[in-house]
């Protein structure tokens, strides 16, 4: 399981640590790539600003987008992904704190795989990444033609 690249876009470091502890306590290994804001993820997506000439034949096998992100928010990063015929089946989890009813709505008429809204408490979002890890890093069959590893 640790050759399938994780891509954790998140912007508050509190949220970030637990979901790096959540993987760590779940024994999922797999190389996480994290990106503080929409920016860093569609450069580190389509191999350009600090990731130009990153080796895009390895895409992440799952990314954790927040909704909430400076620069560019995660429902304009979703649409740009879906706009891309080279990250247009990357599986998308919407990882947010957001209850507002459109965001939900948004993200999945822009094509997220899943929403998960984040649990307050330390042991239901262990179990929450946990059930995530479990489906979309070992159960989940890729798209064909997507080139994830």
């Amino acid at each position: 399981m640790s050759e399938k690249v994780i891509l954790l876009v998140e912007d508050h470091p509190d949220d970030e640590e637990l979901t790096m502890r959540a993987l760590g306590k779940n024994n999922i290994l797999n190389q996480v790539v994290i990106a503080r804001d929409g920016v860093q993820a569609l450069e580190y997506l389509f191999g350009t600003g600090v990731h130009a000439g990153r080796d895009l034949s390895v895409m992440p096998q799952l990314i954790l987008l927040d909704l909430k992100l400076p620069k560019i928010d995660g429902l304009e990063v979703l649409r740009r992904l879906r706009a891309d015929d080279r990250t247009r089946f990357l599986p998308v989890v919407i990882l947010t704190s957001s209850k507002e009813e459109q965001d939900l709505m948004k993200s999945y008429k822009l094509g997220a795989n899943s929403y998960v809204r984040k649990p307050v408490d330390f042991v239901e979002f262990t179990q929450a990444v946990q059930q995530l890890g479990l489906y979309w890093l070992i159960l989940n069959e890729s798209a064909p033609g997507a080139k994830v590893r």
